[in-house]
């Protein structure tokens, strides 16, 4: 009965609302980047636009609105020529050489890689093909906002991190650097005198490589791909820096405050739903009969438990079969050598609904975005060991917050993982503050799925909304920092000095 309601006042919305032709890019082949933007797409299709989908992954029962180009399936890992570092070697990586050796080569291949994919092709091909909105993944994949372009279409941009500095610097948005980080950028005192200077330092050393280095590469991959459109379109700078929307993975009940104009738009946690769906058999029994509880722990879709150092493993082992608890492990084989009978894996565990059970009580992660989310969401406490990327700043709020630890990598032994987990185990604290976070996180005008779909839509109803764009992104640096105005000012008052002076010595 409640299905045919929801259906009818689905219904009743669509009708009030145009169909719109709506091209969605989403290729990156990690899965939690695939786990955060898929509900985009299949909510457009769901409220009656007819979406087409370019994804390494397919949905297997989608809407029939609901297209799917395929994209060749490659771990960007697989596509980096040269050598690759591991993932647990990445730690000791700074932010400079972890973009020098990963996210520049890395993006380039995953961009080359979607528009040499036969299917994405095929699709380009087509003549009969119109968008009214085009919605890119913002992750140097800069070479697919020319999409836009071809089908004469509003950008919309959507990003799995939180704000972007690079974005802020070409929109003019405030920058705001003594107090938001880099995304990839570790610093373990921000707020002091030494990390503003370490994150100015990478802020101006990454956009400067990505503007006069980096995307001529990409659009070097448009001339080759997209060769009806070279020379005839605007510069992929200019296209982001004029892009209809950005959508960020972030929300200010947890992350930094910021000010934003007003086509950058939260929508942290938007993959994350209050899920009606049951576990599987085996794991519901589990969870339901752990009378003490469970530590859940994942390292994430792209680090495997398996692969870390037998000395770190047996550190994990001997933690886990001290304590009270069932430990719930994401592990990638088959076989644990030494694994104690509290402890049950899973080579793939379904998170959300694991996440969402009451009897988790202190989730083991990586600190990537998504499960941060799905923990806060779900008011459990964490303790983070973060490798690359963004996970150092997601844990750094985390305990900031009082809601988790931190727990370095190159740290991990006996005694230190030991004191970590029991803390956040046995310590109160952690519990209730994830309870306060968890109620300010959700505490919204619309939940964050909706406030994505209306500003898409939005778009599309003004016509890309170019009044909502900052007039001030068209100007130099030198007259958007007033400083010719300065000048003026210094100089006018400086000549009346002078001649105050002369006047009166």
């Amino acid at each position: 009965m409640v299905g045919l309601v929801l259906k009818a006042v689905l219904l009743i919305f669509v009708g009030y609302a145009e169909a719109a032709n709506i091209l969605l890019v989403i290729p990156f082949s990690a899965m939690s980047h695939y786990i955060f933007l898929r509900p985009i797409g299949i909510e457009l299709a769901q409220r009656g636009h007819n979406v087409t989908v370019i994804t390494t992954y397919l949905e297997k029962k989608p809407p029939p609105n609901y297209h799917q180009v395929k994209v060749v399936e490659k771990k960007i890992w697989e596509l980096i020529e040269g050598e690759t570092p591991t993932i647990f070697d990445m730690v000791d990586l700074s932010a400079e050489e972890f973009h020098h050796r990963v996210v520049w080569p890395g993006g380039l291949a995953i961009t080359e890689l979607t528009l040499n994919s036969p299917e994405v092709k095929d699709f380009l091909k087509r003549d009969n093909t119109s968008f009214d909105l085009v919605i890119c993944e913002q992750f140097v994949q800069e070479a697919l906002y020319a999409l836009s372009t071809k089908y004469n279409a509003p950008l919309a941009i959507v990003s799995t991190f939180g704000n972007c500095l690079r974005h802020n610097i070409m929109t003019r948005n405030p920058l705001q650097l003594a107090t938001i980080l880099a995304e990839y950028l570790k610093v373990y005192n921000p707020g002091s005198f030494w990390g503003r200077l370490r994150n100015l330092y990478f802020a101006v050393y990454e956009y400067f490589w990505w503007r006069y280095s980096y995307l001529e590469k990409q659009e070097d991959l448009v001339k080759k791909y997209l060769p009806e459109l070279a020379g005839k379109i605007p510069s992929l700078y200019d296209l982001q820096k004029n892009a209809s929307l950005m959508l960020i993975n972030s929300h200010y009940s947890f992350d930094t405050p910021s000010a934003l104009l007003p086509n950058i738009v939260e929508i942290g946690g938007m993959h994350v739903t209050q899920s009606n769906t049951r576990l599987p058999d085996d794991l519901q029994k589990l969870l339901d009969e752990s009378k003490h509880g469970v530590v859940y722990m994942s390292l994430g879709s792209n680090i495997r438990s398996a692969d870390l150092p037998e000395q770190k493993k047996r550190a994990f082992l001997n933690v886990f079969k001290q304590l009270k608890q069932t430990v719930l492990w994401k592990w990638e084989e088959d076989e644990l050598e030494g694994k104690p009978d509290n402890l049950v894996t899973g080579k793939w565990l379904p998170q959300q609904q694991i996440i969402a059970h009451p009897n988790i009580k202190v989730f083991i992660t990586h600190g990537g975005l998504i499960g941060m989310q799905e923990a806060i969401y779900n008011g459990v406490p964490i303790v983070g060991v973060p490798i690359f990327c963004d996970q150092y700043n997601n844990m750094l709020l985390a305990e900031e917050a009082g809601v988790g630890k931190v727990l370095e990598y190159n740290d991990i032994n006996d005694e230190s993982l030991n004191k970590t987990l029991n803390d956040v185990l046995n310590n109160d604290s952690y519990l209730k503050k994830a309870r306060v976070l968890q109620q300010r996180w959700k505490d919204r005008p619309m939940s964050p799925l909706n406030t994505t779909i209306f500003w898409l839509e939005y778009i599309i109803r003004n016509k890309g909304a170019d009044f909502m764009k900052n007039p001030a992104r068209n100007m130099s640096w030198f007259a958007y920092c007033m400083l010719d105005v300065y000048g003026f000012i210094f100089a006018v008052s400086d000549s009346d000095y002078i001649m105050y002076y002369e006047i009166n010595k």
